[in-house]
């Protein structure tokens, strides 16, 4: 099959609802979605912290988030591998192959990129904002939110970037998953798994899916630098 036929082909699989392609779509969606809800609440208050409070070996935990980007997905997918397997020490949950397990590997890859952002957005904004709401008799948690919701166009980047990270890996969800037809296979695997086959249609339908994907998160995070600009133009 030439590449134009696949292309046509591929087209042909996502307008006329291929299920099987579409649950492929949905699985990815549902995995990476729900980690990545599940990643951001800690990973928010985790980064403010570290990015608001000074304590011995500061510099050390900024260290770590900013290396802990550059973790390989395989290398996640191995470790968890190991923790949800039958002899490991969450076996007993037996989560490995299943969603749970993708949705736990996805909560992993993204909590970085989400820490890591979140603390450079809030260690980038005026320390006037939290003294302000100090001197004025603001709660700890006043301050947070005040300080958060100047950063939050920094925070909601933050989101957009590590959903990128979690819908595109592919080594994590493959040992995690184990890349079940119907249950645990994702974009990625499947395009890795048709193209091994020597299947090409369907991996550049899920291909045009991810880059339509990567258009929109794109689109969504240019929205949001040129409202973060307005509203520093205006201030």
């Amino acid at each position: 099959m030439s590449l134009f036929d696949a292309t046509a082909h591929a087209f042909g699989l996502l307008f006329s609802g291929d299920a099987a392609l579409w649950r492929i779509i949905w699985v990815s969606l549902k995995t990476s979605i729900i980690g990545l809800l599940l990643a951001t609440p800690p990973a928010v208050l985790l980064g403010y912290a570290i990015a608001m409070h000074r304590f011995p070996g500061r510099r050390i935990a900024i260290w770590l988030a900013q290396c802990a980007l550059s973790l390989p997905t395989v290398l996640i997918g191995l470790l968890l591998y190991l923790l949800l397997s039958r002899r490991g020490p969450l076996g007993p949950l037996e989560w490995l192959f299943s969603q749970s397990g993708i949705i736990a590997g996805q909560f992993v890859v993204g909590l970085p990129v989400l820490l890591a952002f979140t603390l450079a957005a809030v260690q980038a904004l005026d320390a006037r904002y939290a003294e302000t709401a100090r001197a004025l008799g603001a709660s700890r948690w006043r301050i947070m939110t005040t300080v958060l919701h100047e950063a939050r166009y920094g925070v909601m980047a933050a989101v957009i970037s590590g959903f990128g990270r979690v819908i595109s890996e592919v080594g994590c969800a493959l040992m995690v998953g184990g890349n079940i037809e119907g249950e645990t296979r994702t974009i990625t695997t499947a395009i890795a798994l048709e193209t091994s086959k020597g299947e090409f249609a369907q991996g550049i339908a899920l291909g045009i899916v991810l880059v339509a994907l990567a258009l929109l998160m794109n689109g969504a995070l240019m929205l949001l630098q040129g409202e973060a600009h307005t509203a520093g133009g205006r201030t």
